[in-house]
């Protein structure tokens, strides 16, 4: 279960502050350390006492307040944590943290954690689609902050829509899932580890480009969750609104020569590459410096072939472990099997990009692994985050058997 995990639990003001002891709890009885952080208002509800009684530590209210002379108590924290749990999570302290706002023991130990944060919303059905607060939510959605929804039903004002806390069984039903993921995979520590990801662009004059709709969501989900790992990632992107991953190395690129000089500039230093950027097969022969005047009707535009960077990387092959991804409209597993042996692969991630849930731009994916050995490996809809750990633990299996 979560047994040994160290869980934060920070607890802001809110009538929910009870189903807050209740999951404290839950989380003890499967086999948790517990350590408790509590806003001024939770204290409002209920009293640290319970807290203390139920997680059997000290709890943690008042920045000023040193339990140990020996250590920064926010800092200890936040560095002490295997997962931190924000619930329940009230309108104010979610805009706080969206906006960098440090005036309490819980806020300032937010902001510290390195850890994943997970954010369990409680609040009234109105404040929770307040424009203002879906904009604080969705900003913590882009820093990789995870939530666990709040469910529908009577809430504590009067009004019966979206704004219940979760119940404390299904919060830690949903934190077993996340150890059980995570414990298949060990550490990526001292493996350096490049990806590419997004679409290229190229250039028809300043205005006007040819490109896909490649959103590099996937490329970027892989990048997160290796560096998480330990790995050392270089992520080498085409444009894309995403925000860089915490600890990763980015280069922004806009072509597909200029990935190309990227890749090979990192190439022989790498130990696995995954390329999951969706670069152009072809470019404009003639790039015009001025804006390409309108044509009567028709406007023709010859193209050339731009350089196969996954089928460079196969024949340059020494030590690297290559990853390839197959975007297919049909035959998926026929033509990725062809892309696999054909550009001397090891791993090649297919999918079909006309699924409902699976295509370019999507927070989802479908997608069949098949490595080198043809062994085939069916992924349901999951989310792009839980592909990339999959992906990773056949990654990992993958370097083990080479190093036999």
């Amino acid at each position: 279960m979560v047994d040994g995990k160290k869980i934060l639990l920070c607890v802001s003001g809110g009538i929910a502050v009870y189903k807050a002891a209740a999951l404290t709890s839950k989380l003890i009885q499967a086999g948790a350390e517990v350590k408790v952080i509590m806003s001024q208002s939770a204290m409002e509800f209920v009293s640290p006492l319970t807290f203390q009684a139920l997680s059997r530590n000290d709890v943690f209210y008042d920045t000023f307040d040193e339990k140990n002379s020996k250590v920064i108590a926010h800092i200890d924290l936040a560095d002490w944590a295997d997962l931190v749990l924000l619930a329940p999570a009230t309108a104010n302290i979610i805009g706080k943290l969206a906006n960098g706002i440090a005036d309490s023991m819980l806020t300032t130990t937010l902001l510290a954690t390195t850890a994943q944060v997970w954010i369990a919303p409680a609040m009234n059905v109105h404040m929770y689609d307040h424009p203002a607060v879906k904009k604080n939510i969705q900003t913590l959605d882009d820093y990789g902050y995870k939530f666990i929804e709040p469910s529908e039903g009577f809430l504590a004002c009067g009004y019966v829509g979206k704004g219940r806390l979760e119940e404390p069984e299904k919060i830690v039903e949903l934190l077993i899932s996340y150890f059980k993921q995570h414990k298949q995979l060990h550490n990526f520590e001292g493996v350096n580890m490049l990806i590419t990801a997004g679409a290229t662009r190229e250039k028809i004059d300043p205005v006007r480009y040819f490109t896909n709709h490649s959103s590099g969501k996937m490329g970027y989900a892989i990048a997160e969750q290796a560096a998480k790992l330990g790995a050392n990632v270089t992520l080498i992107s085409g444009q894309t609104c995403i925000k860089p991953p915490k600890l990763v190395k980015t280069i922004m690129i806009e072509s597909a020569e200029e990935m190309l000089d990227k890749v090979l500039e990192h190439y022989d230093q790498s130990d696995v590459v995954i390329k999951s950027a969706a670069v152009a097969d072809y470019r404009p022969v003639i790039t015009y410096n001025e804006k390409l005047k309108k044509q009567k009707d028709h406007l023709t535009i010859e193209m050339e072939k731009t350089t196969d960077i996954l089928k460079e990387l196969g024949e340059r092959k020494k030590h690297q472990l290559l990853v390839g991804f197959a975007a297919e409209t049909n035959s998926l597993e026929e033509y990725a099997k062809k892309k696999l042996v054909k550009k001397n692969l090891d791993l090649i991630v297919a999918n079909n990009v006309t699924t409902e849930g699976a295509g370019f731009g999507t927070d989802t994916n479908i997608v069949t692994i098949i490595d080198r050995h043809l062994n085939k490996l069916d992924l349901p809809l999951m989310s792009k985050s839980d592909v990339a750990i999959k992906l990773l633990e056949k990654i990992e299996a993958m370097l083990k058997e080479d190093r036999k």
